[in-house]
């Protein structure tokens, strides 16, 4: 299984080639927690990740969702997740760390939607937050930021 990640926006400053390297160990950390008992990451044989605008995110939020205005992360079944970095440089200066850090968050996020976790209740975001931020522990503790 391959995973590439391609940043599609200038206006915020990411760190590509960490993040690639991170989605690599965080697609091998993620197989293994499946939120249905399905894995469904294994049927997938490229996962496609974008980083882009608020613009762009907010286009596809309301074209695939119904859902006006931008958010930091959507996932599609097929094996692609769009991530916004403005959005991410939001959060990422709220809870003090870097926009790539936040970016490497959501892209865990991704890979968890994609291996059957959901967060549409508060029990379920719960228990996908528990293992995503069990996931993401993990991921830095074998590739600390730069």
């Amino acid at each position: 299984m391959k995973i590439h990640v391609e940043n599609r926006q200038r206006a915020v400053p990411v760190d590509l080639a960490w993040l690639r390297r991170f989605a690599e160990v965080a697609l091998e950390k993620c197989a293994p927690h499946s939120g249905d008992g399905r894995f469904a990451l294994a049927q997938l044989a490229e996962i496609e990740v974008a980083i882009v605008s608020d613009r762009v995110i907010a286009r596809v939020h309301r074209e695939f969702m119904g859902i006006p205005g931008a958010t930091d992360v959507i996932t599609f079944a097929h094996g692609e997740i769009v991530m916004s970095a403005p959005t991410a440089q939001r959060h990422a200066r709220e809870y003090g760390h870097p926009a790539t850090h936040e970016l490497a968050l959501y892209t865990i996020h991704g890979l968890l939607h994609l291996n059957g976790y959901e967060d549409a209740t508060a029990r379920a975001a719960a228990r996908m937050h528990r293992t995503q931020d069990r996931v993401l522990r993990a991921c830095l503790a074998l590739l600390p930021p730069s």
